[in-house]
């Protein structure tokens, strides 16, 4: 996986396009000089979070001794069932906030933005080639830059998109991210069978 390739994957996991209508609702009962520094803090938050496990997932892999082959097989299973939730999504809302409640890194910065499934594919990048690591940073910075401007701009988006819009294009980014895990999911039983030695 090149770089390119690994920032739009984890682009599509951390799903900005699908999180601002929960940002637009817990940020609207903030006041609105805070609003932006919250954001901010939050986003700043999330990417400490994911770049830890970028570079604290290998020696957690190493520590319980998990092949290459099962971590992308995993991985794949896992970024298939977010990419389905995504098609598929439930109803209700995933905040859990009272009303003028300020947000501090739970429920925005964990696990709006740095969610367990952002976390385990870093882990599961940081387990495929960790001579790479500056690749695999490269890429989570990118994925957050692109995903921390469109909720900045959350307003801007929710308008030009609107509520259908919107829905259209989570469920857009769930299909893309299907194609990605089937081919996670490929590769990793590809590996599987050439190591064992069963082809």
């Amino acid at each position: 996986m090149d770089v390119f390739s690994a920032a739009v994957m984890l682009f599509l996991i951390i799903d900005p396009l699908g999180n601002l209508p929960v940002f637009a609702s817990i940020l609207r009962h903030l006041d609105p000089k805070k609003r932006r520094k919250v954001l901010i803090r939050e986003l700043l938050f999330a990417l400490v979070i994911m770049l830890s496990f970028l570079y604290t997932g290998e020696a957690i892999l190493n520590f319980l001794d998990l092949r290459t082959e099962s971590v992308s097989i995993a991985g794949g299973i896992i970024l298939f069932l977010i990419a389905i939730k995504m098609i598929f999504p439930s109803p209700g809302g995933v905040a859990g906030m009272a009303a003028g409640e300020e947000p501090f890194i739970v429920p925005m910065a964990i696990p709006l933005i740095a969610g367990p499934s952002i976390l385990a594919a870093l882990i599961l990048l940081a387990h495929t080639d960790n001579s790479r690591m500056t690749d695999w940073t490269i890429a989570l910075v990118s994925a957050w830059g692109m995903s921390a401007f469109i909720l900045m701009f959350y307003k801007l988006f929710t308008r030009i998109l609107g509520e259908k819009g919107l829905i259209a294009v989570e469920r857009l980014m769930g299909m893309v991210l299907v194609m990605i895990s089937v081919q996670m999911l490929l590769d990793g039983i590809s590996k599987y069978i050439t190591h064992s030695g069963l082809s």
